[in-house]
């Protein structure tokens, strides 16, 4: 599942207006003016329908604390314009540009000005009208290409464009274009899995459910999944939630969220891990891919103070380290989980799977998930299928009202190799996952059933006692050095070692260690019970070596053609 060629088209003819910025912008500068203008003519194609009602209705109606309501209704959307100038209109009178647009961007309701204000776009404006391009760039957005009307690019086509725009963008910037946005195929893989068994119930009647995403981006995860519950469920309703800090993201989710009719004041801007818009709230279903390799120490203080408030707050299972804030986005969406049941895909690289050990902050966040019995599946992505990255990642996959046959159970699903090669690489995505490949996967998860790809393991299983050995100090005879009548340890000689949760520790001590220490004893104030979940040693096939003669044949024929090129270059 790729960029369509429309989609394509579009983004490279977009892109092809920066020609007209150069010299008063620098290429890493023109996403600061393409971005804005691209979300502003899309409101403006929205909303040709209707714009004629809209204007008659601003004049008749005098009552400001009824216009907004009644002007809104006139336009079929929650928003509007009431100026008389459109992006053609505004052609007409080349001496006033920059006046005349700021009237029409004054024009819009107060949401859209929300949204625009967070593109700081303002600056631009008089910018370009000073070096004489405002009107050049308005021009080029008002050919036939750029009418950008729902009948001619849906509203999911326009998400695809906005994030290649983005993407674009911050490769010119130097900057990590995945951060903002996940490849759909990818989204589509973890709506499918996400509501897979609760299909039955979301075809029902009057059926209202919440879907939350703490790091939202442009808001493709939260359009994927209304996009496949109306096509489940045309009546039902997705109330869709979500938070994002970076401006320019959150003013695009915002304005497609308005655009399609939905509420777009729960669409929040602002740090999710220091600031949280929606404390205390509990969502049906949780999606997310929140940046990883990101480290939290600027809001260390706020993390921590709610850390001290235990499970009160979102951190009390532990804090992973200053370095990595991913895993408090984990404990974020655990907190989100009503207690009446909810469901959870979020995307994480290997690190949380096994950093820290016993005792520390990523370990003790597993064990909390795992004892309490949260995690459903997990599911290894291909490599280089993300924009920004190739290494290893990784679908969790976590419910609170797991079936009764995967209670006290975690599925296990290598998916590394289901992918296709891309004709074209876009920044370090060379990959797709084809749709064969999602609907195998979804398969999978749904049989819970073992097979070459797919392993189902106890929760127990990832659980091990960590135990500290202790040997004897011992005088210059060799004899223990006592103490009250105890053995004195040698702090020099002391060990630990990691006793799978389901073995004996006694029996394991004895069997282990005791033949090669016989004086050895365990500290029991010491152990700590850690949790790790080592995905790739499950799936670990050994390949013989080949076998010598055969090498030896490959030296040779090697010898062979090197000796053939030498003779070529010295004429031999």
């Amino acid at each position: 599942m790729g960029l369509g060629a429309n989609i394509n088209e579009k983004a490279n003819l977009i892109w092809a207006i920066a020609d007209k910025l150069t010299g008063v912008y620098k290429p890493h500068e023109y996403g600061e003016v393409i971005l804005p203008l691209t979300v502003i003519r899309r409101f403006d194609c929205v909303l040709a329908d209707t714009r004629d009602a809209v204007r008659t209705k601003d004049t008749e109606v005098k009552t400001v604390a009824m216009k907004d309501v009644l002007l809104r209704k006139a336009s079929g959307f929650s928003f509007y314009n009431t100026s008389k100038f459109t992006f053609e209109k505004l052609l007409d009178d080349p001496n006033n540009i920059e006046a005349n647009f700021r009237d029409y961007l004054a024009g819009f309701s107060s949401n859209v000005l929300n949204i625009i204000e967070k593109f700081k776009f303002d600056a631009h404006m008089g910018t370009m009208a000073k070096k004489g391009i405002l009107y050049i760039v308005l021009k080029e957005f008002t050919q036939p290409w750029a009418d950008f009307h729902p009948n001619k690019i849906s509203n999911l086509e326009m998400g695809y464009v906005f994030e290649e725009i983005i993407r674009r963008f911050s490769e010119a910037h130097n900057e990590d274009a995945g951060q903002h946005y996940t490849p759909r195929e990818v989204i589509e893989l973890m709506v499918n899995v996400l509501f897979l068994n609760d299909n039955a119930m979301l075809s029902a009647a009057n059926i209202a459910k919440t879907l939350y995403d703490p790091a939202c981006g442009t808001g493709g995860m939260l359009s994927v999944a209304e996009d496949y519950l109306h096509r489940l469920n045309a009546g039902a309703e997705l109330l869709c939630f979500g938070q994002e800090l970076n401006d320019q993201t959150f003013a695009i989710c915002k304005a497609d969220m308005l655009i399609k009719g939905s509420n777009a004041d729960y669409i929040k801007d602002g740090n999710t891990l220091s600031d949280d818009q929606f404390t205390k709230q509990g969502f049906d279903y949780i999606l997310s891919n929140p940046p990883f390799g990101r480290e939290w120490k600027n809001e260390k203080m706020a993390i921590e103070k709610e850390a001290r408030l235990g499970f009160a707050g979102r951190f009390g299972a532990g804090l992973p380290s200053a370095s990595d804030g991913q895993m408090l986005f984990l404990q974020t969406a655990v907190a989100k989980m009503k207690p009446s049941g909810s469901r959870v895909a979020i995307i994480h690289n290997g690190s949380p799977l096994f950093t820290g050990d016993a005792g520390s902050g990523p370990s003790e966040i597993r064990k909390y998930i795992l004892e309490n019995d949260l995690l459903e599946a997990i599911i290894a992505l291909p490599n280089d299928i993300f924009y920004n990255t190739g290494i290893a990642t990784y679908i969790w996959v976590l419910s609170n009202k797991k079936p009764s046959l995967r209670k006290g159970k975690v599925q296990l699903i290598n998916a590394n190799g289901m992918y296709e090669k891309r004709r074209k690489a876009l920044g370090n995505k060379r990959n797709d996952i084809p749709q064969s490949a999602i609907e195998e996967i979804t398969r999978v998860y749904g049989a819970f059933r073992e097979n070459e790809i797919s392993k189902i393991f106890d929760t127990e299983d990832f659980g091990f006692s960590k135990i500290t050995v202790e040997r004897p100090m011992l005088d210059a005879h060799g004899n223990p050095i006592l103490k009250k009548g105890k053995p004195q340890s040698d702090t020099s000689l002391r060990d630990t070692e990691n006793v799978p949760l389901k073995e004996n520790v006694d029996e394991y001590f004895k069997r282990e260690v005791l033949p090669f220490a016989p004086a050895a004893w365990i500290d029991r104030g010491k152990t700590k019970v850690g949790y790790e979940i080592p995905f790739t040693r499950y799936f670990y096939k050994y390949e013989a070596p080949k076998p010598s003669a055969d090498i030896k044949a490959e030296i040779l024929e090697i010898e062979k053609e090197l000796d053939g090129a030498l003779a070529e270059v010295f004429g031999k």
